[in-house]
Formats: C-alpha cells, structure tokens, sequence
C-alpha cells in the first residue's frame, strides 16, 4: 500500500461538480493499493499516517501530528500510485490490486482513520476525480507498506 501525504491549509475532491470531500487544515492523503496488499498493510500506514509529525509546534519544528492540532484527512483514492514506467513512456499498473480487492481495503484504511478519532473526509472510489489543494510548506511525504522508501 503506498501514500502521498500533503499537508495543506485547505482541500477538496469533487466528482461530477458535486464536492464529495473538503477539509482546512491538514492532510490530503493519496492511497494506492496493490494486489497483494492485506489489511495489515492498511493497519501499518493508518497508524503512521495517524501519528505521523509533520505539524509545527510553538517552536517552528515539525513535532505534532494531525490528532495533535486538530487536523481533519481528505483520503482519496489512486490506483497509478502503482503505475510503473521502468519500461517504456506508458505505465503498467500490474501492480495495482483490482478494484473489488482495492475498494475493501481502502475503506478499511478510512476506518482505521476514524477509529484513531480523526475527521476523514473522501473522495468516490474508481470515479474521476478532481482534487484542489493548497500545500502548506510544502510538506509531502511518501510511505510504502512494504518500506521500500
């Protein structure tokens, strides 16, 4: 399971001109999943997302987490988070996990969000979307599950 982590000041999914998620301040997660990813792939990044410290604290230095200032999540999901472009110009997303399986443990994650008493906001599964957002630092992180980086 993979995650680009942005901190922003604002963001927001919109689907069909219909808004289906928006927060202020905190973190605008993109989720990948691959086909052998299992729910303690899910677990793993839930919980360092959840407690992940890349909020100021009175001293300027990146020391507080998302629960720590009251940060909501926009969590949307992005299957060519998987799309691997070693050969060629055009990505396979081989490695993605395929929608019935992603779809399960993508909401899974959002609970496991939920349950840590976090605010999360989403987009719509295997829909397009459009996502806005407003990077604040710019802070963007990159988790695998599987630790790859």
């Amino acid at each position: 399971m993979r995650a680009v982590v942005q901190r922003v000041s604002r963001a927001r999914v919109t689907v069909n001109g219909e808004v289906t998620g928006k927060i202020a301040c905190g973190l605008l997660v993109l989720l990948g999943v691959a086909h052998t990813d299992t729910e303690s792939d899910a677990d793993y990044l839930a919980d360092k997302i959840a407690g992940l410290r890349i909020f100021e604290d009175e001293a300027g230095k990146l020391n507080l987490a998302a629960r720590d200032v009251k940060a909501g999540l926009l969590v949307v999901s992005q299957f060519t988070l998987y799309g691997d472009i070693r050969r060629g110009k055009r990505p396979s997303f081989d490695a993605a996990a395929p929608p019935q399986h992603a779809r399960k443990l993508y909401e899974y994650f959002v609970e496991r969000i939920r349950g840590a008493g976090l605010v999360c906001e989403t987009g719509r599964f295997q829909e397009m979307m459009q996502v806005e957002l407003v990077n604040e630092g710019p802070v963007t992180i990159l988790l695998d599950s599987s630790k790859i980086f």
